[in-house]
């Protein structure tokens, strides 16, 4: 049986939309006078942080972390679990949590819990895509 795959956005609209949320970042945090790190939720926003971190034109510090919600399935679970740890201490810094997709919006709140706890200045989210049929 055959598949049909439509490209819903092409590639030049992708790379257009990050420019200009690099460009938004960019002036949100180019006064603000604290460190600014990018956490990436591995893996799936590996690609999407790499081309991200190239449009933002303020210092900043790449870090990773890599939590899951799905266990050993498919669909999401309320139960997260962090796999990989920061790296650094983001104490008095601006963090901007990358992701790729939110499905349930369930890991990204509890990643950004965890993240207060460690006492980061201020914090926002970037992500690619939000998946409409699982938004709740």
């Amino acid at each position: 049986m055959k598949h049909r795959v439509d490209v819903m956005i092409s590639e030049q609209e992708v790379k257009t939309r990050i420019a200009e949320l690099g460009r938004e970042i960019t002036e949100h945090y180019r006064d603000s006078g604290s460190d600014m790190v990018l956490v990436g939720l591995l893996r799936g926003s590996f690609m999407f942080m790499a081309d991200l971190c190239r449009t933002i034109d303020v210092s900043h510090e790449v870090d990773f972390m890599t939590a899951s919600s799905y266990g050993n399935g498919m669909s999401t679970t309320r139960d997260v679990k962090i796999l990989k740890d920061l790296d650094e201490d983001i104490r008095g810094k601006d963090v901007l949590i990358v992701e790729d997709i939110i499905d349930s919006g369930n890991t990204l709140s509890k990643v950004r819990e965890l993240l207060q706890l460690r006492g980061q200045n201020h914090w926002q989210s970037a992500r690619c895509s939000i998946n409409p049929s699982a938004a709740k």
